[in-house]
């Protein structure tokens, strides 16, 4: 390749990368503002949950089960009249956030339950037989004692996204799938292919790396 290649190889992958982040960061803040309190009340209402709803339990579990089970590359499909209502078209990367959300609730929802879970509950009795009201339970017991639970989550569901972002340039979403199939398979450009698979490998290494350390960090911090 001759400078003016690599240069306009450079452009083209560090565009992508940023249309790549922007998808995961935006769709990762809506999945955890969405999904951590779905996953707060499934924990709570489950049947040996703290105020148990059994039926409610049920129906938020068999939609949040529905979600998961839903193939990514389906949902983009399915998704594209929502899409195009929010947004106003099922192309681009602003586009692609709505799958990426409506696949990552869900996700993130079992991940926050999971994590509830695993808190010691005599630090919840401990609370109740101090006349801790529900409130005080959960933003003052369970979240805290969770959060590295929650924030190995976060980092897991980050991850995520970032495939899923890529699968979304299938559709037309933009980022580095989107690159990669347009300029990389359509166009026979082997460099293209390479220079977005080494993106993607050191997307998921840096979140990874960071999402660890900070896990670690908030453990030591308890």
């Amino acid at each position: 390749m001759n400078p003016e290649d690599w240069g306009e190889l450079v452009s083209l992958v560090a565009g992508a990368t940023a249309e790549t982040l922007y998808m995961v960061g935006l769709s990762g803040l809506l999945a955890v503002g969405i999904g951590l309190p779905l996953g707060v009340a499934l924990f709570v209402i489950a049947p040996k949950g703290l105020t148990p709803w059994p039926r409610l339990h049920a129906v938020l579990g068999g939609v949040v089960n529905a979600g998961r089970s839903l193939p990514f590359v389906v949902l983009l499909i399915a998704a594209i009249p929502l899409t195009r209502l929010i947004v106003g078209t099922s192309l681009g990367s602003s586009a692609a956030v709505v799958p990426l959300t409506l696949g990552a609730i869900p996700f993130f929802a079992r991940i926050a339950e999971a994590a509830l879970r695993e808190v010691d509950p005599g630090r919840v009795e401990a609370v109740v037989s101090m006349g801790g009201t529900l409130r005080h339970l959960i933003l003052m017991v369970l979240l805290p004692e969770a959060l590295p639970a929650l924030v190995a989550g976060i980092t897991l569901t980050a991850v995520v996204l970032v495939s899923f972002s890529a699968m979304a340039g299938v559709v037309g979403g933009g980022g580095l799938g989107d690159l990669a199939i347009r300029y990389g398979y359509q166009r026979f450009n082997t460099q293209v292919m390479i220079a977005t698979v080494v993106v993607l490998i050191g997307l998921v290494q840096g979140l990874q790396s960071a999402g660890d350390w900070l896990a670690r960090r908030v453990a030591h911090k308890r």
